[in-house]
């Protein structure tokens, strides 16, 4: 019970201390969605029909089930999440790395973005239904990760640079630098759950999806 009580204590003390930084990151990771699905009515006609055959081969590859493998999805989704969050992770730890970690940021939300604006531009409200089933449930899981390692990596980030540049000593470095190690540790967890999700859950769903828009 006490344990509990701690991990709260310390959840609602990182909240309360990052709470400015959470709500930039939270707001520019959301810019980088509405940029992206306002990209897409930037598409000239050429690019959206391209992009929407790819889009209808991919949809007649679900609906007959010839997609890859599960388990090679699951490697694929878990090893590209995780090389992202390792590198915006890194860049926490280099003085430079801070503009980069918040362009990285953006882009992801701009992904996230463009796929579902253009799925909703093409197909209206079944584009929106299979963007739910498809994109949102991993994301679930990936978005808070993304925000929390990004707070992280710039709150580290910018400790360093007030240690070195503005010779500001506050708190000794190494028990931020533990926890910094855990935070990437524990967002595994989550990314394996995402990817699990992606591999396992999200193509059958999507299956019975483009199954009933079809007919």
């Amino acid at each position: 019970m006490k344990k509990r009580y701690a991990v709260q204590n310390a959840v609602i003390h990182h909240i309360t201390e990052h709470s400015s930084l959470y709500v930039f990151i939270t707001v520019l990771f959301l810019m980088g969605v509405i940029f992206g699905a306002v990209l897409v009515n930037s598409l000239s006609f050429t690019q959206k029909e391209d992009l929407f055959y790819y889009l209808s081969q991919f949809f007649g590859q679900v609906s007959d089930g010839q997609i890859a493998a599960t388990h090679e999805m699951f490697q694929q989704s878990v090893l590209h999440n995780l090389r992202y969050i390792s590198f915006i992770w890194i860049l926490g730890i280099s003085i430079i790395g801070l503009p980069v970690i918040l362009i990285l940021l953006f882009l992801k939300g701009m992904v996230v973005g463009f796929t579902v604006g253009f799925l909703v531009n093409q197909m209206g409200w079944s584009g929106f239904l299979l963007s739910f089933v498809s994109i949102l449930p991993q994301n679930i899981f990936l978005v808070p990760v993304f925000i929390i390692i990004s707070v992280l990596a710039v709150s580290l980030s910018m400790k360093m640079i007030s240690r070195i540049f503005l010779k500001q000593i506050r708190t000794p470095l190494k028990p931020v630098i533990m926890r910094y190690i855990f935070s990437l540790v524990f967002s595994l967890v989550f990314i394996v759950v995402a990817g699990a999700i992606e591999a396992y859950i999200s193509p059958s769903v999507m299956k019975s999806v483009v199954s009933l828009l079809v007919e």
